[in-house]
């Protein structure tokens, strides 16, 4: 498995979902579907996302 970066290419934001389907070996498409239907059940989502894009490295 590669190391959890955020890619310079292919992202729609800050490339947080691509870098978790990455990470990981995921479809980015899955990850950024399910990221948006997360939205649907309450909770801290949005918050979560911005430690993310702090947090996560950039490639």
């Amino acid at each position: 498995m590669s190391s959890l970066v955020r890619p310079k290419d292919g992202r729609v934001v800050a490339g947080v979902c691509a870098g978790i389907a990455d990470r990981f070996g995921w479809d980015r498409s899955l990850v950024r579907l399910l990221f948006v239907v997360s939205f649907l059940l309450p909770g801290p989502q949005i918050l979560i996302y911005l430690v993310l894009w702090l947090l996560i490295p950039e490639d």
